[in-house]
């Protein structure tokens, strides 16, 4: 198995934001905030002290996660509406409802946005399918059916 990280442009484009956020604005937030609590006095009490130290490690910790998953990121364009991949709207039936989930990345993924990772059950059950495949996939409800209706990239 390969150690790239699959995103979709829009998902790669939201975490390059995130990182220049923490590095131009939140890192500099956090030191200015942690040097106003060092002059405060005795550090040892100084609860605004230890939470501005907890906040700098944080924005120091998620600059260097941000970081990692970059150089291990691939950027995945769907090329074709002909299946179901990565970067692609998929619109099923589901006991005569329909319903449209757009397949991302695993780090993308929101199940309340109807974003599903392609690494999740349903993803990975629906990866390579195309329009009038019917897929059962195990969820804890139990088997449902899924019937592709329509593939559309995005």
């Amino acid at each position: 198995m390969s150690d790239s990280i699959q995103f979709t442009q829009a998902g790669y484009d939201k975490l390059v934001a995130e990182l220049g956020d923490l590095k131009s604005t939140k890192r500099k937030a956090a030191v200015d905030r942690l040097a106003r609590a060092r002059s405060m006095g005795d550090l040892s009490e100084n609860s605004e002290y230890h939470a501005a130290k907890e906040e700098l490690a944080f924005v120091e910790g998620r600059v260097s996660e941000i970081e990692q998953m970059m150089r291990k990121a691939e950027v995945i364009a769907s090329q074709t509406e002909d299946w179901v991949s990565v970067g692609t709207k998929v619109t099923v039936e589901i006991n005569g409802k329909e319903m449209a989930y757009e397949i991302v990345g695993e780090f993308e993924a929101d199940p309340t946005k109807n974003r599903l990772s392609a690494t999740s059950p349903i993803g990975k059950a629906l990866i390579g399918k195309e329009v009038n495949d019917e897929v059962k996939i195990a969820v804890p409800a139990g088997m449902i059916t899924y019937k592709i209706l329509k593939i559309a990239k995005n």
